[in-house]
């Protein structure tokens, strides 16, 4: 077991309040992945968690040992299902949640910071993690430090991941494709392009918010439900552009946009975070067209290792992917609070009707010669 004397805990109710050290931990960490960083947190922050400061307590909370920092835990409080709740800092814009850890610690170099975490979580009856990766040291870690601090743990399923690791150029990789999406890409390009359409990529500069208005008015006009947050997508496009990690593409007919799609190219990835189309254009295919631009460009002059379609199971996905993973989510339970053990028992009923279902029948007590 690790040394852990000389352990504190702060916490901080924004990202921008953090010190230095803390926030180079999550500067590391998003070199892992984007959402783990501080900028992430910000608009996250700033664009739907702010609308509501009653009811979503924000929190990081630093873990330091000696001095130097341990982790960051980014958090909110709120109403759940069983009443007053802890989870990560994350929503559905979130595709993927992991506190940011230093290198080499463990498990139980984390139980001051849960220890915290359920003191100041005012008699919490659940504490929330997703979506993580089931696969990665900081679910594993996070897993145990709860367990540790005497909550009872367990895992979920959180939702499917398609993903593309990128071993060929855009020439080979389209050669693997069904022949349906080849043919649709060739067919309606000529369509598309004989009826004045035209594709573009906006990375930032003077066309951003000309981009953005763009992509606004092809998600009005799409099958999609409104943004509940209205500022949270602006702000993240602006954002990207800042860092030097959008591609927003956009199709247009004559001076019309009928197709948009955000895409974020960073650490190697290039993650599709938004698609939209107008469903009155859909039979010139203009999201078909886009995402193979949106391809060919990540793959070509991107050169990414890794396409990833983030968050769901739908159908289309894996016409364009060849691998699919799991997201998890952890579910602790506080057995010392009423409502805490009542989520406890549903799990493990969930649990056993589950095993149940599962097992074999039994033979028959007569079988038929």
């Amino acid at each position: 077991m690790s040394n852990r004397i000389g352990a504190d805990v702060d916490t901080y109710a924004h990202v921008r309040d953090l010190p230095a050290d803390a926030l180079a931990l999550l500067s590391r960490a998003e070199q892992q992945h984007i959402e783990f960083g501080a900028d992430w947190y910000a608009n996250l922050i700033d664009n739907v968690h702010a609308r509501e400061p009653q009811a979503h307590e924000v929190r990081f909370h630093v873990l330091r040992r000696q001095g130097r920092v341990l982790a960051v835990l980014p958090t909110v409080a709120h109403n759940g299902a069983l009443g007053r709740e802890v989870s990560a800092l994350s929503n559905f814009y979130t595709a993927l949640y992991a506190p940011a850890l230093a290198e080499g610690i463990q498990a139980e170099d984390l139980l001051p910071l849960t220890r915290a975490l359920r003191r100041s979580g005012a008699r919490a009856a659940a504490y929330r993690f997703s979506p993580m990766d089931p696969a990665s040291r900081e679910f594993a870690l996070l897993k145990r430090a709860l367990g540790l601090a005497g909550l009872s743990t367990h895992s979920y399923f959180a939702f499917g991941n398609w993903h593309e690791p990128v071993q060929k150029n855009w020439a080979d990789y389209l050669k693997e494709r069904s022949g349906q999406v080849r043919s649709t890409i060739k067919r309606n390009a000529k369509k598309f392009a004989a009826e004045g359409g035209r594709l573009e990529i906006v990375q930032g500069g003077d066309h951003l918010e000309a981009g953005l208005s763009a992509y606004q008015a092809v998600y009005a006009r799409s099958w999609k439900v409104p943004e509940p947050f209205i500022d949270f997508v602006p702000g993240l496009i602006r954002l990207c552009a800042r860092r030097g990690w959008l591609r927003l593409g956009l199709a247009w007919l004559g001076d019309t946009p009928v197709a948009a799609q955000i895409w974020i190219v960073a650490n190697g990835r290039a993650d599709i975070y938004k698609l939209a189309y107008d469903e009155a254009q859909k039979a010139l295919a203009p999201g078909t067209l886009l995402t193979a631009l949106m391809m060919e460009h990540a793959i070509d002059v991107d050169q990414v290792r890794e396409i990833d379609y983030l968050i769901g199971d739908d159908a289309y996905k894996a016409a364009w992917m060849s691998q699919r993973r799991e997201r998890f989510g952890l579910v602790a339970y506080d057995p010392l609070t009423l409502q805490g053990l009542l989520g406890l028992a549903r799990q493990v009923a969930r649990q056993a009707s589950r095993r149940l279902r599962a097992r074999p029948p039994l033979p028959a007590d007569n079988p038929p010669a």
